[in-house]
């Protein structure tokens, strides 16, 4: 299992970078950030920073989206950040949340989140793609490459990603949805003709190391606020019944309204609807012990990263504790369970 830390860009520029070069120290693989340009500092430019003063970790948005830049711009930052420092980014996409919410606008298609894959996966792979009635390639772009990583929940947004992404990002670490919702981008991938066990499974969660729960929960209860936005979306396309598991759709039953200038942070009072259950199952909290007990489920169920995020009030120290109990149990013990089987 890989692990990745998740921020958000808030100033100062040069903190973001600190807590990056820490998360690479303690054995994380990946960096990931939220992307709202306006309720955040511009992502593309602290990768190059970050970039610039680590040696393996990779970066990348989770996520971003096809509304708020031109493909090919997104596509050319990556490319130029891989030119400059090898192939160390990631990509992770969807419709769009607080980056065009926050502004009056709305998530796009999924048939637009579908050509922006292709458009920005070419080009940032150095190779040519239609667009816009023309065939554009980057001509100083060679061998660069990345891999797109979809977000998504709703049951139309899951067959996209088993059709065309490299890899899936799930936002709860709730061990009987997370089963669901990987099923179903495999069951995807079968009918697409692809092989199910080539994309990779991500959860994205909070992470806390901690003994107050009552701490960690207040602390980490603006997550399910989060995802209410996205299954409130769902709930009003397909309704509460079918085949959406209830476990996600029953919990916003008491959602009244959000605000985005507190997305994704600690005691948002958008956010208190949650449950402390809800929370509990949505993260991953508690001492290493509880962390490695749960971590060891979701690897069970094929989960090939989690990455945990970090907008609460005990950073350093979560990340420090994964670095060194964490990361290398989980790591020993899943190799040997590999081996063994």
């Amino acid at each position: 299992m890989q692990f990745g830390a998740v921020l958000q860009c808030d100033p100062p520029a040069a903190r973001t970078v600190h807590l990056a070069k820490l998360a690479e120290v303690h054995g994380f693989s990946h960096l990931w950030t939220f992307d709202s340009h306006l309720l955040w500092q511009e992502p593309y430019v602290l990768y190059s920073q970050i970039l610039h003063e680590t040696k393996r970790i990779m970066v990348g948005p989770m996520v971003t989206n096809p509304a708020t830049r031109d493909w090919t711009v997104t596509a050319s930052l990556f490319a130029t950040l891989n030119e400059a420092y090898g192939n160390r980014t990631i990509c992770g996409i969807g419709r769009g949340d607080s980056a065009v919410r926050v502004g009056g606008g709305k998530p796009t298609t999924l048939d637009t989140l579908r050509e922006s894959i292709h458009v920005i996966r070419e080009l940032a792979n150095s190779r040519p793609v239609e667009y816009g009635g023309s065939t554009v390639q980057f001509p100083w772009s060679v061998g660069s490459t990345l891999d797109i990583w979809v977000a998504a929940y709703g049951p139309k947004a899951l067959a996209l990603t088993g059709e065309v992404a490299d890899g899936y990002i799930l936002q709860l670490a709730d061990l009987d949805i997370a089963e669901w919702m990987i099923a179903s981008v495999r069951k995807a991938a079968v009918a697409a003709g692809r092989d199910p066990g080539s994309i990779k499974i991500c959860v994205a969660a909070p992470m806390y190391i901690g003994t107050d729960r009552k701490h960690m929960r207040d602390q980490c209860r603006w997550f399910g606020g989060m995802v209410g936005n996205h299954v409130a979306d769902i709930v009003a396309r397909y309704g509460t019944g079918g085949e959406i598991p209830q476990a996600l759709t029953e919990y916003i039953a008491g959602r009244a309204s959000y605000d985005y200038n507190l997305h994704g942070r600690a005691g948002n009072v958008h956010a208190d609807f949650v449950s402390d259950d809800i929370v509990e199952r949505f993260c991953v909290l508690g001492t290493a012990d509880e962390h490695i007990a749960k971590l060891r489920r979701l690897a069970d169920l094929g989960v090939d990263q989690f990455a945990g995020y970090l907008q609460h009030d005990n950073k350093e120290e979560t990340m420090r504790v994964y670095g060194e109990t964490i990361i290398p149990q989980l790591r020993q013990s899943i190799t040997a369970t590999k081996v063994t089987a």
